[in-house]
C-alpha cells in the first residue's frame, strides 16, 4: 500500500507540493479524514491551516455512495449519474440536503467556535482530502473556496479515482494526486491504516500553532558559472527559480556535457517544477579527448561531489536538498557519489549504466529511479541486475518505444516527467523523527 496512514500520506503529498511554498497559500482540510493530511501539507509549504466544511449527501439506501454534497454559503453539488441511476426523487434529495446542512452548521460551530475562517481573497486555496471516490465532496469544497474569493483553487489528494479526477480537473486550476489506480475501488485501499479520524484530533490540529513562514527565498539565477572543482575549475550553467525546493546536479554521460540538448530538456522540466539545476562539464576538453577519463567512474564521482559541495556554498543554493541526475556513465558516478554522501536525497538515472557503480550500489541510501528505454534491451537487463543490488528504495521505469538516447517523439519528455515526479516526492527533506523506513519497491514498473 502506498501510505501507512493519513499523516504519512500528508508528508508524501507535502513533498510533492514543495514548490507551493511562499505563494500566498492557505491549506484547507476536509473534516475529518482530510485534516491530518492537510496539516502535513501545511507544514511542508509553510502555510496556515483551516477547514472547508462540506457534507456528503448519501443515498438513503446506500449512505456510503454520494449523490451530491453541500458546502458553506449554500453551495450544492449534484452527482447526476448517481441520482439518475438510483431514481432519487426531488423530495428525497431535499430531505437529505436539509438534514446534512443542519449538521454542517453544527460542525462549523464546533470546529471553529469563535475563530473566524481564514480569508481567501486573492490567495491560492489548496483543498486537501484523504482521497476522492465520486468527487462530489471535493467539488463542493473547491466551489466553497472559489466563492470566498480564492484567486486559484488547487485540489490535492493522496489518491483518487481516475474518473473523478478527470471530472474535477475542469473545475479547478490544478489537481495534485499521488496515486490514481485504474482499478480504483475505495479510498481506503491505498492505506494500511484507515481508521476514522476522531474529532479531538481535528481540533488539536486546528489549534496547533501555524508553521513558520519559509525563510527568505534565494535570489533566482540563470547564468554560466565555474565550479571550484577539477584542475582549473569546471564550467557549468546554474538555474535557480524562485522558491526553489531542491538542487539537482547533472552527471553527464560519456562524451557529453553541459551543452547536452537532452539533459537541458530535462533540466527545463525540473526548473518549471520549482527545482534548481546545475549542468556542469565534469571533465576538461583534454580529458575528454583522451577518452580514458570518460569511463573513470571514481574520477567522475569525485568531481561530482566537489561540484555539489561548491554549489551548496553558493548563496542561491544554500540549504537546498541535493539530488543527482545521471546519464550513461554519469549514472554510475552519481550512485557512487551518493553512496559516499548521506546528504544526497534522491538519484535518477536515464539510460544509465548503474552496474558500473559496482560495490557502491549496496551502500546507496538515497531513493533511486532507473529510467530505461523499452527498446534498449541490453541496458535494460543491466539496470535490472543493478536494481537487484540496491538496498535503498528504488524503482525501474521503462519508457515504451524509447531507444538508448530517447530520440523517439515524446520519449524524452516522458523520462523528464518521471524524473520530475521522483525528485518532487523524494528531494524535500523530512524531519529526522519522521524519516520513513527505507525499503525496496516490491516490483519494477515496466
Amino acid at each position: 500500500m502506498p501510505f501507512q496512514d493519513r499523516r504519512d500520506a500528508g508528508r508524501q503529498l507535502g513533498r510533492r507540493m514543495a514548490s507551493f511554498a511562499g505563494r500566498g497559500v492557505v491549506v484547507l482540510g476536509l473534516p475529518r479524514g482530510g485534516v491530518p493530511v492537510a496539516a502535513e501539507v501545511a507544514r511542508a509549504v509553510g502555510a496556515p491551516l483551516d477547514v472547508v466544511l462540506v457534507r456528503k449527501l448519501g443515498l438513503p439506501q446506500r449512505p456510503e455512495l454520494a449523490m451530491g454534497a453541500v458546502g458553506e454559503d449554500g453551495v450544492v453539488v449534484v452527482n447526476d449519474d448517481v441520482v439518475r441511476a438510483a431514481r432519487v426523487e426531488e423530495t428525497t434529495f431535499a430531505d437529505v440536503e436539509r438534514r446534512e446542512r443542519a449538521e454542517l452548521n453544527r460542525r462549523a460551530r464546533q470546529l471553529r467556535g469563535d475563530r473566524a475562517r481564514l480569508p481567501l481573497e486573492g490567495r491560492t486555496a489548496v483543498v486537501v482530502d484523504d482521497g476522492i471516490a465520486t468527487g462530489a465532496t471535493a467539488r463542493a469544497a473547491c466551489a466553497v473556496a472559489r466563492s470566498h474569493g480564492a484567486a486559484r483553487v488547487v485540489l490535492a489528494v493522496p489518491v483518487g479515482s481516475p474518473r473523478a479526477l478527470q471530472e474535477i480537473a475542469a473545475e479547478v486550476d490544478e489537481v495534485v494526486c499521488l496515486e490514481s489506480p485504474q482499478r480504483f475501488t475505495a479510498v481506503g485501499q491505498a492505506y494500511a491504516d484507515f481508521r476514522p479520524t476522531e474529532e479531538e484530533e481535528v481540533l488539536a490540529l486546528l489549534h496547533r500553532p501555524p508553521p513558520a513562514p519559509p525563510g527568505d527565498a534565494p535570489t533566482p539565477r540563470d547564468d554560466d558559472v565555474v565550479a571550484d572543482a577539477g584542475p582549473d575549475g569546471l564550467p557549468g550553467h546554474l538555474t535557480v527559480p524562485e522558491h526553489a525546493g531542491g538542487l539537482v546536479v547533472f552527471a553527464h554521460g560519456s562524451g557529453s556535457g553541459r551543452h547536452s540538448l537532452r539533459n537541458r530538456a530535462v533540466a527545463e522540466v525540473l526548473v518549471r517544477a520549482g527545482m534548481a539545476t546545475l549542468l556542469v562539464d565534469l571533465l576538461t576538453p583534454a580529458e575528454e579527448a583522451a577518452r580514458g577519463p570518460v569511463f573513470d567512474v571514481a574520477l567522475l564521482a569525485g568531481r561530482l561531489t566537489a561540484v555539489a559541495r561548491w554549489a551548496g556554498a553558493e548563496p542561491a543554493c544554500a540549504g537546498l536538498p541535493l539530488g543527482y541526475f545521471g546519464a550513461s556513465t554519469g549514472a554510475a558516478a552519481a550512485l557512487v557519489a551518493a553512496a559516499r554522501d548521506d546528504t544526497v536525497r534522491a538519484v535518477v538515472s536515464r539510460g544509465g549504466r548503474p552496474d558500473l557503480a559496482g560495490p557502491a550500489l549496496a551502500e546507496v541510501r538515497a531513493p533511486t529511479l532507473l529510467v530505461v528505454g523499452g527498446h534498449d534491451q541490453q541496458v535494460l537487463e543491466l539496470n535490472r541486475e543493478a536494481q537487484a543490488r540496491l538496498r535503498c528504495a528504488s524503482r525501474l521505469a521503462v519508457v515504451p518505444g524509447a531507444s538508448h538516447l530517447f530520440e523517439e517523439p515524446g520519449t524524452l519528455r516522458a523520462a523528464a516527467e518521471l524524473a520530475r515526479d521522483w525528485f518532487a516526492t523524494h528531494l524535500v527533506p523530512v524531519a529526522p523523527a519522521e524519516q520513513p523506513a527505507r525499503r525496496r519497491a516490491d516490483q519494477p514498473e515496466e
